[in-house]
């Protein structure tokens, strides 16, 4: 079964990764800006890293057939340094016009500060400003249903945004429900130790529907597994899941909430 991975970070990857994924069934995926393993120190290291994704990640992954997207942010990890994140801001719309950049992300909040807070918002006025869709990280464990409840009111309270063009990311059992009736896209990160899992993602498909819903394996610095996304199409079959569904989950809803973007040009295998 073909899949579309709507999160994944393969600038921490091998290329080995980009051919294991296209040979698992990987046909297309996109890549947030976050956190580089340190913070830094400058303007021109995010903009160095923007080149990254914007052009050589892409090539790295055509090789293998694979059609690569990605978001563009200051991530909330390092939006303490609020004069930093400012000239970050600042600096993305050079960017934008990009073929593979599907808007603004992934933003949010990482320890609730007032500092993520400010800059979170700044973050919705640049998406707004240029009509660009939104993919929000929510924190973990301990921080994440207060940070989300915190994000969905920020998002909320701004008539500007459409909710139907943001995507709330990892999202977990009490969390899940609430993005999704506030109009929301909800996205599951799958991981081996910390938010969800395939067991418990497919728990909470069967909790909430496949309305909105995305799954994405992350692929981060930490414990993570770039194929979990065929784990969880291996666990909806062993649960007796029809094949359809299945799809839906995993390439229908990402293209379906990505082609609101003006840049995503997606071609599916069939028609290459």
């Amino acid at each position: 079964m073909y899949y579309f991975d709507p999160h994944i970070h393969m600038v921490s990857r091998t290329t080995d990764d980009y051919e294991t994924l296209a040979r698992m069934g990987c046909v297309g995926m996109s890549e947030p800006a976050f956190w580089a393993g340190f913070d830094r120190g400058s303007v021109e290291s995010f903009r160095d890293y923007f080149r990254q994704l914007t052009d050589f990640e892409c090539k790295r992954a055509a090789q293998y057939g694979i059609q690569h997207y990605t978001w563009l942010c200051i991530n909330a990890k390092e939006a303490e340094n609020v004069e930093l994140s400012r000239e970050v801001i600042a600096m993305i719309p050079e960017f934008l016009d990009c073929p593979n950049v599907l808007g603004i992300g992934e933003i949010g909040l990482n320890k609730n500060t007032k500092n993520e807070s400010i800059i979170f918002m700044e973050h919705l006025d640049l998406a707004v400003k240029y009509d660009q869709q939104i993919l929000i990280h929510t924190p973990h464990l301990e921080d994440k249903y207060q940070g989300t409840r915190m994000i969905l009111d920020m998002l909320t309270s701004d008539s500007r945004i459409d909710p139907s063009r943001v995507l709330v990311d990892h999202v977990e059992e009490h969390t899940a429900r609430e993005v999704l009736d506030r109009g929301f896209w909800a996205g599951m990160t799958l991981y081996p130790v910390s938010k969800c899992t395939p067991q418990r993602a497919v728990d909470i498909i069967e909790m909430c529907g496949a309305e909105r819903l995305c799954v994405n394996s992350a692929g981060d610095w930490g414990p993570s597994k770039p194929t979990a996304v065929p784990d969880l199409i291996m666990e909806m079959r062993r649960r007796g899941h029809p094949e359809s569904f299945i799809k839906k989950v995993v390439y229908d809803n990402p293209i379906e909430f990505f082609s609101q973007s003006q840049n995503f040009s997606f071609t599916p295998p069939e028609e290459r």
